[in-house]
């Protein structure tokens, strides 16, 4: 017989898979570490959400006020007057006065004026005729037509705001419209461009920062001797995300604080639903930037993919800025794989409504839905190599 000496036992590949505890505590560690000594990682998390939240509070707004109009009084009988200063008093528009239009075509033509009012020289005459109808001319700038169509509504109003003071008023309507406004009373666009900007600043957060953190450790090596430990890609991914995803938490909750405390938009719901919802678009916010990383091995190229794929669906397509109902049947579509326009909706529902379940649930299926498909292509992309 021919004596063999025993091998020695080699750890057990099944055993360096389990999932441990104590390793992704460590892994966690390592990465938070990381993330506190990187300045660029503070500033994205904690002073980009600051400037982009005074940049949409108070440099973007939907409210169009002081209007530059001209009025020009052809007339100068007392009525026509008096219709030129309810012009003047009104606090949506910003009125030149002149008595020629062509005083004020020129203005509209370069741009120093979005409309001018004519009220014309028979003014007098024809609203001291019988039925009392006299014409006034509005002219806008139909290069912009969100403002054309305020500067006609505007002068519209002033009008008949006017018509209606007068002594020889129209009789009443046969029905007073008596218009309310739900959720947002003073239609102020900031109520509604806040709560959206929390989300743009957590895609933020989550995608770009997580596929250029990542990315950089691909670039530098560093992943590869990751790989070679005894942690297991479950581990590995799970302690390289939650470090981002505390510091997505905590920037929404300075974010809501700001909104609530510096803008003034109320929270009508919890602070439960708030976090509730911000955590789970959290997960495809992450897996996102982990699939962008995992596929992209270099910080430029993944940073410039998390615009195109993260930042710019997120600002154009989530109903934010433009209404999803005024997009083409096939765009509305597209929209419902993009995690943030659940996400605004859901912002927008609690700062403005509300705790409305009913709302939040196919939401939050949605957002978990798409973040489980980031995360499962992911983790097949980075798929540890044991040999």
């Amino acid at each position: 017989m021919v004596a063999t000496t025993p091998r020695r036992a080699g750890p057990d590949p099944a055993a360096l898979r389990r999932f441990d505890f104590r390793r992704l505590l460590a892994l966690v560690r390592k990465e938070s570490l990381q993330a506190l000594r990187d300045p660029s990682t503070l500033l994205i998390a904690f002073v980009l959400p600051v400037v982009l939240l005074f940049l949409f509070a108070y440099a973007v707004s939907l409210d169009v006020r002081k209007v530059r109009i001209g009025v020009v009084q052809e007339s100068t009988s007392a009525s026509a007057q008096s219709l030129a200063a309810a012009f003047a008093a009104t606090r949506y528009l910003d009125v030149t006065f002149a008595h020629d239009r062509r005083d004020v075509a020129d203005k509209l033509v370069s741009g120093a004026l979005r409309g001018f009012v004519v009220i014309p020289q028979d003014f007098e005459r024809r609203l001291d005729a019988a039925g009392g109808v006299a014409a006034v001319q509005t002219i806008a700038d139909g290069s912009q037509p969100n403002t054309a169509n305020f500067v006609a509504n505007y002068t519209q109003g002033v009008v008949q705001t006017w018509r209606a003071g007068q002594a020889v008023a129209a009789p009443p309507a046969a029905v007073n419209l008596e218009p309310r406004y739900w959720f947002n009373p003073e239609l102020e666009s900031r109520r509604a461009l806040v709560p959206g900007a929390i989300a743009i600043v957590m895609t933020i957060i989550g995608t770009m920062l997580t596929a250029m953190v990542v990315a950089r450790e691909w670039e530098r090596g560093t992943m590869e001797a990751m790989l070679s430990t005894p942690a297991s890609v479950v581990e590995i991914l799970i302690g390289k995300l939650l470090p981002y995803f505390v510091l997505g938490m905590l920037s929404t909750l300075g974010s809501a604080a700001l909104a609530i405390f510096l803008f003034g938009v109320p929270l009508h719901g919890s602070l439960f639903a708030l976090l509730l919802l911000s955590a789970v678009f959290m997960v495809p916010a992450l897996g996102q930037g982990l699939l962008i990383s995992s596929l992209a091995r270099n910080q430029f190229l993944a940073a410039q993919i998390a615009l195109f794929t993260g930042f710019l669906p997120a600002f154009m397509l989530s109903g934010f800025l433009f209404e999803i109902d005024a997009m083409p049947a096939p765009i509305r579509i597209i929209t419902l794989i993009v995690p943030a326009r659940h996400f605004v909706t859901s912002l927008k529902t609690v700062f403005l409504a509300g705790d409305i379940w009913a709302v939040f649930l196919p939401h939050l299926l949605a957002m978990a839905a798409i973040g489980a498909l980031f995360f499962l292509i992911a983790r097949r992309a980075t798929r540890k190599n044991l040999q």
